[in-house]
């Protein structure tokens, strides 16, 4: 099972449904996508700004902005199924389909060490494909991705979020941070893994 990560920066990109298709139709019965917030996710930024409301509100606002990202993703593509839980997400692959994750069971009352800004959907996606034993983890971003830097480089960057390292240090899944444009490399591997 892979788990694809697919930035909210693609949310407005024409290559999103390329993405999303192109998932669907290979990925079927082993991926499963995580959303990211995109300009959902600004928007509760913006708004815990202006109202000063705790992390703990603003980690659930982010919560549904991934999972509006999740509908619209299904939007898209008809083919995805939004799951919530990881039963819906196994029932889903099991029905060789690929699952789109909505993470309401992420949904919190007390702050804990996924309620604050230093973990994005970035982590969150790590955080299931850990919960999954995923085979793999992709991380699709906009921004230009340099082949052999570490997760270090793009954390410092700005381009992972602070906890992502921690959420991936002991994994036995391979992570791959791929820019948007490199849609043809992740479907090779996935053809080549479907491959007997």
């Amino acid at each position: 099972m892979w788990v694809v990560k697919i930035g909210g920066s693609l949310s407005r990109d024409p290559l999103l449904e390329e993405w999303l298709r192109q998932l669907s139709d290979l990925g079927g019965g082993r991926v499963v996508i995580v959303p990211g917030g995109g300009g959902f996710a600004d928007q509760v930024r913006e708004h815990q700004a202006v109202w000063r409301f705790d992390d703990v509100a603003a980690h659930n606002m982010a919560v549904l902005a991934m999972a509006q990202h999740a509908l619209l993703m299904q939007g898209v593509c008809r083919n995805l199924v939004v799951a919530a839980t990881e039963a819906q997400i196994r029932r889903a692959l099991h029905d060789g389909r690929a699952a789109v994750w909505a993470p309401l069971d992420m949904l919190r009352q007390e702050a804990n060490l996924l309620t604050n800004w230093d973990v994005s959907s970035d982590s969150l996606a790590a955080w299931l494909a850990n919960r999954l034993n995923a085979e793999r983890l992709f991380v699709v971003k906009s921004c230009k991705i340099e082949p052999g830097q570490s997760i270090a480089h793009y954390t410092a960057q700005g381009v992972l979020d602070r906890r992502f390292a921690e959420f991936t240090r002991d994994a036995s899944y391979l992570v791959e941070l791929v820019n948007k444009n490199d849609w043809s490399r992740v479907r090779d591997q996935l053809l080549h893994a479907a491959t007997p």
